[in-house]
């Protein structure tokens, strides 16, 4: 069976079960060598010892110097001698292979080969009869064997008599290695068991967590999450039950306007997306965060009865919020428009009878008092000062709105001489502050809303004021957050998005602080429209047109 087609665990087994293998078989050859070193420098450390002790004995110096003396003597008389016996009682005592002394001329005094003695040593004993210690591994006719050479000295003086040959024999030093690595063979036989349960724990383990997925697979998935995570329209923020950030795309980034790396606490982000995680609800709520209108939701995740946390979905809602808050000026213009022309197509039918009738003086007395009024027979204080035909049209449909709830609305200081540049942003601005001023200023004792308009050079500085309640104290520092309102009939949203459009232009919107005597009674909401206005043509003299 190919391995390569086996399971991702199965091959995560076999290359733990073969690296555990290969460690053990690198630490238990290792340990082996070490082993047998070491045995080997005991052994030639034992061989010196047990040559030099033996060197040392007065009565072997005494016989070697003697035997250096007189002419070589037979292998029966070098037998039954002294230092044949003291030889052979060291080897016997120590366990050497060969316990060999020699005198001056090379000629073996003792061995533990009888048949030997007298005859020439079969290594060459030059550098231990010039007075050198010498331990090296030589193969002599005893076999191979860790070999240490002392010089023998004279009792009398300094002079070399003679040598002993001390070897421990290679068997002897295998044999101690090998008794020395069994016990960690069997640690090792023990740490591949332990090796073999391990992986196959972690193997198991792996299929677990990965839901028995092949890595493949889970490639496969990585990338489609990418792709779906990174190519929607919307932003995806996933927070674990402790409540930290686990993954953002791109988008959310981008919306909400903050970084969301990995592990941010919940508590760091934005308040409107912390309410909405707090009361997750069915269907998303709209929030002003930043300079953006978002439409937020917030769905618990679960599986298999166990809570992993919520998914929130960003949505950017700030082009339709003010598309639509145009399409509502828009369809109040035209509700007054045509309530216009129905009124003046009644008056004009008027003056065609008092025509037909000949009336005329009637007639022209009925048409001076109709300049005189406004539309719907009602004039707006203050809209002759007003030059942009724009302006003047939302102004007086605004007003009828007004006259509806028992309302006036009126102009205080106009000084706007150049023309709408962007009619988008000065609807949704001035509509939504005029709606809030005369939701509140209705039912009071003299129900008014005063608008003041300036212009200062291409930026609409604009002033709502009303004779309603007033802002709460309490509520003065947060009138501007999405949710917050102060009647009955508002949402919460008008003022963020007047803000919102103020602050995206460069400019800003505010509450005028409190004042002691009011004019008027009511809030005062002032707002700055950077390039909101053209700059107004100069009028030329009599003399440049000449």
């Amino acid at each position: 069976m190919d391995p390569r087609r086996w399971p991702f665990s199965r091959q995560v087994l076999a290359v733990l079960l073969l690296l555990v293998a290969v460690v053990l078989a690198i630490g238990c050859g290792g340990s082996l060598l070490l082993l047998r070193q070491q045995a080997v420098e005991e052994s030639r450390s034992r061989s010196l010892d047990v040559a030099r002790t033996l060197a040392e004995d007065d009565a072997v110096r005494a016989a070697v110097t003697a035997a250096s003396d007189v002419p070589p003597a037979t292998a029966a008389d070098l037998a039954a001698g002294t230092v044949q016996r003291e030889a052979e009682d060291v080897r016997r005592r120590t366990g050497a292979l060969f316990v060999v002394v020699t005198d001056d001329r090379g000629l073996r005094l003792a061995h533990p080969d009888p048949g030997l003695l007298g005859a020439r040593v079969s290594t060459d004993p030059t550098q231990a009869l010039a007075g050198n210690e010498v331990v090296t591994d030589e193969v002599g006719t005893l076999g191979s064997s860790a070999r240490a050479k002392v010089p023998v000295y004279a009792l009398d003086s300094d002079r070399v008599v003679g040598e002993v040959s001390v070897g421990v024999g290679a068997a002897a030093v295998a044999d101690r290695a090998r008794d020395a690595v069994l016990p960690a063979l069997a640690v090792a036989a023990g740490a591949l068991v332990v090796g073999l349960l391990g992986a196959g724990f972690l193997a198991r383990r792996l299929r677990r967590l990965t839901l028995g997925l092949q890595p493949e697979e889970i490639g496969g998935l990585l990338q489609g999450h990418d792709a779906v995570l990174h190519g929607i329209a919307e932003g995806v923020v996933s927070v674990d039950p402790a409540g930290r950030v686990v993954l953002a795309n791109d988008e959310a980034v981008r919306l909400l306007g903050c970084g969301l790396p990995t592990g941010r606490d919940v508590a760091e982000l934005p308040g409107p997306v912390r309410a909405t995680l707090d009361a997750p609800a069915q269907l998303p709520r709209l929030a002003v965060v930043g300079e953006r209108a978002l439409l937020l939701s917030a769905r618990r995740v679960e599986r298999e009865g166990r809570f992993l946390g919520h998914v929130v979905t960003v949505a950017d809602r700030t082009d339709v919020e003010l598309l639509t808050r145009q399409l509502d000026a828009v369809r109040a213009v035209g509700e007054v428009l045509r309530a216009q022309r129905h009124e003046f197509a009644n008056r004009l039918h008027l003056v065609s009878g008092l025509l037909e009738t000949g009336r005329t003086e009637e007639a022209a007395g009925y048409v001076r008092t109709l300049l005189a009024t406004g539309p719907l027979g009602s004039r707006v204080e203050g809209l002759d000062t007003v030059v942009d035909p724009y302006l003047q049209a939302f102004l007086a449909a605004k007003a009828a709105h007004a006259r509806e709830r028992q309302v006036v609305l009126a102009l205080g200081d106009v000084a706007v001489a150049g023309r709408v540049a962007d009619p988008v942003d000065v609807t949704t601005v001035l509509g939504n502050l005029v709606d809030n001023a005369v939701r509140a200023a209705a039912g009071s004792l003299q129900a008014r809303v005063e608008v003041d308009l300036v212009q200062d050079g291409t930026d609409l500085v604009l002033a709502v004021s009303d004779s309603g309640p007033g802002v709460p104290e309490a509520l003065r520092d947060s009138v501007f957050e999405t949710g917050v309102t102060t009647g009955d009939g508002g949402q919460g949203i008008g003022l963020g998005l007047v803000r919102q459009v103020a602050r995206t232009r460069g400019g800003d919107a505010w509450l005028a602080p409190a004042d002691p005597a009011p004019a008027m009674g009511g809030a005062v909401f002032v707002v700055r429209l950077p390039g909101a206005l053209t700059l107004a043509p100069r009028t030329r003299t009599s003399e440049e047109i000449r």
